[in-house]
């Protein structure tokens, strides 16, 4: 998965967990896409300070992800919803009966996520 992308839905999930401050300073990095120059010229902070404490809340995002599995379980989800859409399109159109069972077992498999 493409860092960014990974670092939007570790913040997405945990970013509540993380100190204002560091909030303020991921958000800008990873949503905001503004350089470490400019975060640190806004927070008076070093280039180096920006780059240290992002890096931090990577470790610490990273680490909740580790212990909680909540990404992980989401894409699992998610690939599995996409299953049944592709069954259910199937069975729309006549193709074979055995499509809404199959569905039915995958929909049973997110329940135990």
């Amino acid at each position: 998965m493409e860092k960014i992308v990974r670092q939007g839905l570790l913040y997405d999930f945990y970013g509540e967990l993380l100190t204002e401050h560091q909030r303020y300073v991921y958000e800008d990095v990873v949503l905001h896409d503004l350089s470490l120059s400019e975060i640190a010229k806004e927070q008076k902070i070093s280039r180096q300070g920006v780059h240290d404490l992002v890096k931090r809340c990577d470790r610490i995002l990273e680490g909740y992800e580790e212990k909680l599995h909540l990404v992980e379980k989401f894409q699992e989800t998610k690939k599995l919803a996409g299953q049944i859409q592709v069954l259910l399109e199937k069975y729309r159109s006549g193709k074979e009966e055995s499509l809404l069972q199959q569905a039915e077992e995958i929909a049973r498999k997110i329940g135990e996520i």
